[in-house]
């Protein structure tokens, strides 16, 4: 935990004023093969990348019959949102809208400003900084909110949820997915093995740009996040086990041209290496997602885990968050800090690890772009 005080606020523990509703923010993916090209060509829209080529790149939406799990996933994350906030007291309507398939974000606030919402949180399926996880999405609200502007719809404001990377109700499903994913190995490999942290690949430059980190400049947090997330997760997993495993921060799903370098290694060349080096087995943790969508049932399970086979290496995935209560209990924390802090207050900010909690307001000349665009809830 952070160490900043609690102050006794004068509402109720579940008020979240100023705020009036909660808007869940992810990426989207295809509904059905019919769904999957053209969701392509809104991911890629302005790269001018062939209808064919799309085909191509789609073959492994097409493996799981066009469909992405991440809406189903989304549709579950809304389920257990809704149902703490009813738990607990928390009168807050919860919305989603996605970047790049329906319910499309500009529908989404729309419906928001219609039904009179003006003060809206925003949560990104995206835990830790850099460009296309936290810039990005500001960028597709303020297009969005200029769409209602040009309407002559209300604008509302917006305020994004600081990272949740070292939260505890992140980081503690984690650490109990590693450890069933250890038991699932056989018996005489488990203490053996290693954990292989892995994370969505992005360029050099744009993890270099990514941040900032607390006592570490402008720039690097999405690997220095990443790092610190996974020695929490492994100093945890090796309380609970009795056993000190070896540990990497890894990379998957890479999608630039070959020139630009990105960050390595790959998890397919990792399991390669540990292989030869002697590992008796592996346990691959996805830290750098939300949920099992098709990075991680694809890179994951199908590739990763085939090239373990080829290797006859034993493999066991962790599972992510995805729905987990303590997930949903996590964000109706870091709602009700936020709007504690927006009415004056200074509550305590859940942090795990050494990083300490993240900012609420992106500063200035975080996480840029190679072309900038506006961008909503920062300082530019």
């Amino acid at each position: 935990m952070s160490d900043q005080p609690d102050q006794p606020d004068a509402a109720a523990p579940s008020d979240a004023a100023p705020y009036d509703a909660l808007l869940l923010l992810s990426f989207g993916g295809p509904e059905g093969p019919d769904d999957v090209v053209p969701f392509l060509e809104n991911v890629t829209r302005g790269r001018g990348i062939p209808r064919e080529r799309l085909k191509e790149v789609g073959k492994h939406y097409f493996l799981f019959g066009g469909v992405s799990p991440i809406n189903a996933q989304n549709r579950e994350l809304l389920d257990a949102l809704r149902k703490d906030f009813a738990d607990h007291g928390l009168d807050l309507p919860v919305y989603w809208g996605n970047r790049n398939w329906a319910p499309y974000l500009t529908d989404t606030l729309r419906e928001m400003a219609d039904a009179g919402h003006r003060r809206i949180l925003v949560l990104a399926t995206s835990a830790y900084a850099s460009y296309s996880g936290c810039r990005q999405y500001r960028e597709n609200l303020a297009a969005s909110l200029a769409v209602l502007a040009e309407e002559g719809r209300p604008v509302p404001r917006v305020d994004k949820l600081r990272h949740y990377f070292n939260h505890p109700g992140f980081v503690e499903p984690m650490t109990d997915a590693v450890l069933a994913a250890l038991a699932e190995l056989p018996a005489e490999v488990r203490d053996g093995a290693r954990l292989a942290f892995t994370t969505h690949s992005i360029p050099t430059s744009a993890a270099d740009t990514s941040g900032p980190v607390p006592g570490h400049g402008g720039g690097g947090a999405y690997v220095a996040q990443h790092l610190d997330t996974a020695r929490v997760i492994a100093d945890a997993v090796r309380e609970a086990t009795g056993v000190e495993r070896p540990w990497e921060l890894v990379y998957q799903s890479r999608s630039g041209a070959p020139h630009i370098p990105w960050l390595e290694p790959d998890i397919c060349d990792h399991l390669e290496d540990v292989h030869a080096a002697g590992a008796p087995a592996v346990v691959m943790v996805p830290i750098g997602f939300v949920s099992d969508h098709m990075e991680v049932k694809y890179d994951l399970d199908t590739e990763a885990a085939a090239k373990a086979g080829e290797l006859g290496l034993p493999v066991a995935r962790a599972a992510t968050v995805g729905a987990d209560p303590r997930f949903a209990a996590a964000v109706r924390d870091l709602v009700l800090e936020r709007a504690a802090t927006e009415r004056g207050l200074s509550p305590r900010r859940c942090a795990l690890g050494a990083l300490g909690p993240s900012h609420d307001v992106c500063p200035a000349g975080c996480c840029p772009a190679r072309n900038p665009l506006p961008a909503a809830a920062g300082l530019d």
